[in-house]
């Protein structure tokens, strides 16, 4: 009997043989297994052989699954369905999920108040989303010999959203550039929840109008006919 080589045994375990879907039908291949019906009842250890015959005869499939039970556990079920609703779950969780996105916004230490208020329009938006933002300040020249004006613009930036927002990295300096980081206080999940519900709210409000405005119409008049017009 020969060894396999080494890299025949590392493909083995990297799981390249290793169907990720169950055995299913006549895919098992066991002398018996452990049955469990449509409705999650315990049938119990039956013959393989039966066990496709049952299948069969409720127009269900046989799938395994919990492979290395003794026997193997099987149930009977609509293969095809569950793989469906397996797939929408899935696809419903990854849109759900929340991912907390980090912005940046760069500043100059002798920012004009109207680009003030942009950028910190920027920054509320971010915070509103349920996003870290990186707030960057940039010197140049003889403004790097000056880090009291940088510090001094963060501080004021932190408290003109602080209902939005907490400094989550204290001002630091690196290089030329001094960062600090702003953290929402609300979760991603929360603010995707109340963007959607505002969303919803909005819709419902442009239905109600446009019913509301087809209602108060006024009613188109029939012309009146040739005989009206002559005894008039």
């Amino acid at each position: 009997m020969t060894c396999p080589s080494a890299k025949a045994v590392a493909w083995c375990y990297r799981g390249g043989s290793i169907s990720a879907e169950p055995r299913i039908n006549e895919r098992i291949r066991v002398p018996e297994v452990r049955l469990v019906g449509p409705s999650g009842e315990q049938v119990g250890i039956v013959p393989l052989a039966k066990a496709l015959e049952l299948a069969q005869e409720y127009d269900l499939d046989l799938v395994e699954v919990a492979a290395n039970a003794r026997p193997p556990v099987c149930k009977l079920m609509d293969y095809g369905k569950f793989k469906y609703e397996s797939a929408m779950k899935a696809r419903e969780a990854r849109k759900n999920q929340a991912h907390t996105v980090i912005k940046e916004m760069k500043l100059r230490p002798k920012i004009d108040p109207h680009d003030y208020d942009t950028k910190k329009g920027h920054v509320v938006r971010f915070l509103k989303q349920g996003d870290k933002v990186k707030i960057t300040i940039m010197f140049r020249g003889r403004e790097q010999s000056r880090p009291e004006l940088g510090y001094r613009l963060l501080q004021r930036l932190a408290e003109d959203v602080q209902e939005l927002g907490f400094i989550e990295s204290n001002p630091k300096q690196d290089g030329r550039n001094m960062i600090m980081v702003l953290g929402p206080h609300k979760k991603k999940t929360e603010a995707m929840a109340e963007a959607r519900e505002a969303q919803a709210a909005r819709k419902a409000e442009r239905q109600g109008g446009s019913s509301e405005a087809a209602a108060e119409a006024p009613e188109a008049t029939a012309p009146e006919t040739p005989a009206e017009n002559a005894e008039a």
